[in-house]
């Protein structure tokens, strides 16, 4: 029996249905960032911060649905992956955190410009995440059905 997902709808597990928003909207941000920086139209900017927000707001919701299955199937815990995972998260959480306290603090277009590095940074935490987060499913076959 392989190390199940707790938080299911009809077998298909939450975090999962969760993931690609926060994968979009972090994405979308750093892309808008980029754009920003192409043609300095303030739509860019401010779509990025907002874009950065939306990311937190999601992150939040597939984060919990994650840890609950953490914490509640013990196999996950014993997957050096799912530490990864979650360390790998929790980074992310911070970055994108004060990503978005800075770029409010000195507005979209201030904050496109001098922190498009954060942009970055938490897209290629993401990739190292959802890469690990890829080894559990089809690695760990955590949350499949037999």
């Amino acid at each position: 029996m392989n190390p199940k997902s707790t938080v299911s709808i009809a077998g298909h597990p939450v975090h999962a249905m969760l993931v690609p928003f926060v994968i979009a909207f972090y994405t979308g941000a750093l892309l808008c960032d980029i754009a920003y920086a192409s043609v300095m139209d303030p739509f860019w900017a401010r779509a990025a911060f907002w874009l950065v927000g939306a990311g937190i707001v999601a992150s939040a919701a597939a984060a919990t649905v994650g840890l609950i299955d953490f914490v509640a199937e013990p196999r996950v815990r014993e997957l050096r992956d799912a530490w990864w995972h979650l360390g790998a998260n929790v980074l992310l959480s911070l970055v994108s955190i004060l990503d978005w306290l800075l770029r409010h603090e000195v507005g979209p277009e201030a904050g496109s410009k001098a922190y498009v590095w954060l942009s970055g940074l938490s897209v290629l935490i993401l990739l190292f995440s959802g890469w690990k987060g890829g080894q559990l499913v089809y690695r760990h076959r955590v949350g499949v059905k037999n």
